[in-house]
């Protein structure tokens, strides 16, 4: 046998499509038809505390700015974030989420009154919620829902306030799916946005807001 066929023999054992006599030695075969069930991880057997620090740790690995607080600190956070900024939110955010002292600096925004790109361009920060984070790989995911609202708004402003609410916090990414529609608008975040060039000099704010503030919320 060759190099060549021995890699496809493997990749069809793998597959579970190999005919017997091409088998490689010591491979499991599932017959042809059979349905094969996928051997990786779906649960990660995490605890609550060991899923909001490895969250934790791989958004500040991402140079995400995190902090974890209570529900009732949730509206001062906000606002020690958004300190002399314009922000916009989507309709759908709770209304107990933003202080008062914030009221003439923000702008809202929905499908059914869109702001424009002119208008965004011109706001410093957004604030949203998440519908789920991934603590393995440190991805928070936005679906759209009103309170995260327009993909747009998550892209165009400069600095992103995000709260992740503790429950929608998994360990892997099979959980992480499970938990979403997949024929929503999907945004996955990992830090700022960031890209290197051709000689690996690191560039934020390319494709997407340049700061990434975290707020956990217990």
């Amino acid at each position: 046998m060759s190099a060549r066929d021995d890699i496809l023999a493997r990749i069809h054992a793998a597959l579970g499509t190999v005919p017997a006599e091409v088998t490689p030695p010591g491979a499991e075969v599932t017959p042809l038809g059979a349905e094969v069930t996928p051997a990786y991880r779906t649960t990660s057997g995490l605890t609550e505390d060991e899923l909001v620090a490895q969250l934790v740790d791989r958004l500040e690995d991402y140079k995400a700015r995190v902090e974890v607080i209570g529900r009732d600190a949730l509206a001062e956070a906000i606002r020690a974030r958004l300190d002399g900024k314009t922000f916009v939110a989507p309709a759908g955010l709770p209304g107990d989420w933003l202080h008062p002292s914030l009221t003439e600096r923000g702008a809202t925004d929905s499908r059914e009154a869109p702001l424009d790109v002119e208008r965004l361009d011109g706001i410093d920060a957004v604030v949203t919620s998440s519908a789920v984070s991934i603590a393995e790989t440190g991805t928070i995911i936005l679906d759209g829902s009103p309170d995260q609202g327009r993909r747009a708004i998550s892209l165009v402003p400069d600095h992103h306030v995000c709260i992740v609410p503790v429950e929608t916090i998994v360990g892997l990414v099979p959980e992480g799916f499970a938990r979403l529609d997949i024929t929503r608008p999907l945004t996955l975040i990992s830090g700022p946005s960031a890209t290197s060039d051709i000689e690996l000099e690191r560039v934020e704010g390319v494709h997407g807001p340049r700061i990434l503030d975290v707020l956990v919320v217990r």
